[in-house]
């Protein structure tokens, strides 16, 4: 976790950690333990009540992380332009700065929110939060949260989505896994980008990624894609439907009590 970097201070959660707030005072030596505790805790409060805010509206949120320059952006155009125009989505984008790719998504008709994390190199809970305040859920089928481009901190914040979806792009290198385990640990589908360069960048070999992914206990299924030439795409949008069809039968058998309340979403009750 990066401590120096400012990364762990955010607007949602600064008050506990400058002088008089909640973390301010910590045990002697442990400090960095501590905060980091109490700050995982908050966020993982945040996002049951960001998930339950989902399932009442019977929404399917799905978390796009990877390296920056991997594709998220270019899969989720190509995931728009493919996808079943019945099917209403929208997109909560994070950078540190710009509203670049949420305007790439503006062009194709569908609703983006942009979040600037400025110093933060991962999207949390809170941040997600004040995101809803701009999205009227009850609009919407799916919601596509594209993380900031970073390896290492978004396996470890719960925004509240349903499902975690890691990007391998082929110019990054088939060993990506081996060297960060954790976020190929927590995902639940990996897409390997860009497989249209497979060709000139030979150095890749897909079934090594597989192996690696073996190698560190990652169980989660992978597809082979490429925005660019579509390939591969129909695998991706069907797991889309397969999983908002299982959210759905989910929801039937499990009804989630309480009010649709949007603007005000609670951030009390249970942990």
């Amino acid at each position: 976790m990066c401590d120096n970097c400012g990364c762990n201070i955010t607007k949602g959660n600064e008050s506990l950690i400058r002088p008089g707030g909640k973390l301010a005072k910590t045990e002697s030596g442990k400090e960095s333990i501590s905060v980091l505790h109490s700050l995982l805790h908050e966020n993982d409060h945040t996002a049951h009540h960001n998930r339950e805010h989902f399932d009442q509206h019977n929404v399917l949120a799905i978390n796009l992380m990877s390296s920056p320059g991997a594709g998220k952006t270019s899969l989720l155009e190509a995931t728009i332009q493919q996808l079943d125009p019945n099917l209403r989505i929208a997109v909560i984008e994070g950078d540190l700065e710009t509203e670049n790719d949420a305007e790439r998504i503006r062009k194709h008709g569908v609703k983006a929110i942009q979040i600037a994390t400025g110093s933060a190199c991962h999207l949390d809970a809170h941040m997600i939060h004040e995101a809803l305040h701009n999205l009227e859920l009850d609009d919407f089928d799916v919601i596509f949260i594209e993380n900031v481009g970073n390896l290492v901190c978004p396996a470890s914040f719960d925004l509240g989505q349903h499902h975690n979806v890691t990007l391998l792009s082929v110019p990054e290198g088939d060993d990506k896994p081996a060297k960060y385990p954790v976020m190929f640990r927590s995902s639940d589908l990996v897409l390997i980008s860009k497989c249209d360069l497979l060709p000139i960048l030979d150095d890749f070999v897909p079934d090594r990624a597989k192996q690696y992914l073996k190698d560190i206990a990652c169980t989660a299924p992978l597809i082979e894609l490429s925005a660019k030439d579509t390939n591969g795409m129909p695998l991706w949008l069907e797991w889309v439907e397969q999983q908002r069809q299982k959210r759905r039968e989910w929801l039937l058998n499990n009804p989630v009590s309480g009010h649709h309340h949007h603007h005000h979403m609670a951030t009390d009750g249970n942990p």
